[in-house]
Order: C-alpha cells, then structure tokens, then sequence
C-alpha cells in the first residue's frame, strides 16, 4: 500500500516545511541517509509548550510527540520527493522537557514511534534514544529529530 494512502487513512495531511528558527536546515542528505534537524512540538500552529511532571502529563506529551512526527513526515517528504522512496526509519532521538521527577519520557516518545510503524510498517520500527531535558527552544515540551534511509 502507498504510503499516502496509509496517510490518507489516517486522516494526516503532511504540513510544508517550517523555516528553521537558527542557523541550521531543515535536512541534511549523505549518500541513501536524510538527516532531519529537531522539530519542536506544535498545537493549532503555536508552540506546544510545557513541562511533562509539571503541567502536562504523559499521555498529552505522547499526543505532541505524535504531532511533531506529522511535522517530521512533512520535512521527509520535501526532502525525498516521495515517502514511498523510504527504505527504513533508521532512527528517533526525543527530548522531553521534563521535571527530574518525571521517568516516563519513553512513553511520551511512543507518541512518534507508533505512527511512524503505522505509516511505514516494519520498516517505520527504528532505533531510538529518549531523554529528559531540563528546556527546550520556546519552552516547547517535545523536540524530535530522525534519520531515514532512502532507496
């Protein structure tokens, strides 16, 4: 199945491509690897901004997590041309801003993970880091960068 189908299903429709917010850009390509820069987590087009353990919980920052891997798809799209091109998501490092209470930080990363297995299937299943920091840029409460191997 098309992977635009799949996206269709899910009632996602890719966003364009933010403007970077510093001196960076949006993707890096090598060789058959993107590199996607750390997109932060965004509601309604602002800032999702927070702190798990404090004012947001786990289940609200799995539903940002979920929303910035929608931006990620968008940003992967302009930079292959096709989703269907992707051979396997490679990797997914998260930042969870979050209290040091707060333990739960892989949890809120599923958020991401489990729509990018949704969308790509096996191959969407990658390796991963999931920390907990103490700020994110404009407060927001998930940042999340990926790479991904094209065919």
């Amino acid at each position: 199945m098309s992977i635009y189908k799949r996206l269709e299903e899910l009632q996602i429709s890719l966003p364009p491509v933010a403007a970077p917010a510093a001196a960076y850009v949006p993707f890096a390509k090598t060789g058959n690897l993107v590199f996607l820069s750390g997109h932060i987590s965004k509601k309604n087009g602002q800032v999702w901004a927070g702190q798990l353990g404090k004012n947001i919980q786990t289940e609200e920052g799995k539903e940002a997590a979920r929303a910035v891997a929608i931006d990620l798809l968008g940003t992967l799209h302009a930079a292959v041309g096709d989703l269907n091109k992707v051979k396997r998501i490679v990797k997914v490092m998260s930042l969870v801003n979050s209290t040091s209470e707060f333990t739960e930080q892989h949890l809120v990363t599923n958020g991401c993970s489990e729509l990018l297995g949704q969308v790509f299937g096996d191959s969407g299943m990658h390796a991963r880091s999931a920390f907990g920091v103490a700020q994110l840029p404009m407060g927001a409460c998930v940042e999340i960068e990926l790479i991904a191997e094209i065919a």
